[in-house]
């Protein structure tokens, strides 16, 4: 996390390699260390769909992946990804998160 020149905290939105494949394609992992509001933000600057949101991520085809890069997330490792989440409090493991509907709610 960054602080503004206002002070305000300032996340670094994280995204890994596309490497999970689902749907005929590769996908990604995009992620906030500072808000569901924040990632939520990003996504929808990015143009992905809501439907995208699970638990604590979007999930982002491989063709939107380089465009997340440009418009600021950083790459990493889908080990960092889990590592980032948890150090913000933000990780929501499956087991966890009661039924998927619920998971895909934002409160």
């Amino acid at each position: 996390m960054l602080r503004s020149m206002f002070g305000r905290l300032v996340g670094v939105l994280y995204i890994d390699t596309p490497r999970w494949p689902a749907h005929g394609r590769f996908w990604a992992h995009l992620i906030s260390d500072v808000s569901v509001a924040e990632l939520h933000a990003f996504a929808e600057l990015l143009g992905a769909p809501r439907r995208g949101f699970e638990r604590d991520h979007y999930d982002v085809p491989a063709e939107m992946a380089q465009r997340a890069v440009w418009l600021g997330a950083e790459r990493v490792t889908g080990k960092e990804i889990v590592a980032r989440l948890k150090a913000a409090g933000l990780r929501r493991p499956r087991h966890l998160s009661g039924s998927a509907d619920a998971s895909r709610t934002v409160k």
